[in-house]
């Protein structure tokens, strides 16, 4: 290994290009799937237990700025890890591989993904 190169530890000056973004974007909204859908487990064990519990989670679900965020966060993690999927599975199939079509899928993702997130925050407030 060469002793004598560069190493820049400052990582704010470090670019990541977009589909470096949309990739660890794709990972960290499956973390958060992950967490989210104990919050949603949890919500749909009480709402299932007795109409005393639906309520109680209907009425937290309206009133609770909380647990509306949760939903949102949650349901906005799965819309973009949904879109990326997808493209994921055209990358497997052999599209957007080179690296302009790549970073077009990339950015495509990111604004699909903005559109549906708003879509859902819109549907959900």
């Amino acid at each position: 290994m060469n002793k004598k190169r560069p190493v820049n530890l400052d990582i704010a000056t470090i670019s990541m290009p977009v589909t470096a973004i949309v990739s660890i974007l794709h990972r960290v909204t499956g973390i958060i799937l992950f967490i989210g859908l104990a919050f949603l487990f949890y919500a749909f064990d009480v709402s299932l237990d007795s109409q005393e519990g639906f309520d109680q989670v209907v009425n937290t679900l309206q009133t609770s700025f909380l647990a509306k965020f949760i939903i949102w966060g949650t349901v906005s993690a799965l819309m973009y890890h949904l879109v990326a999927g997808v493209k994921h599975l055209f990358m497997d199939l052999g599209y957007f591989e080179e690296l302009e079509s790549g970073q077009a899928a990339a950015k495509a993702n990111l604004v699909i993904a903005g559109i549906l997130i708003l879509l859902v925050g819109v549907w959900i407030w």
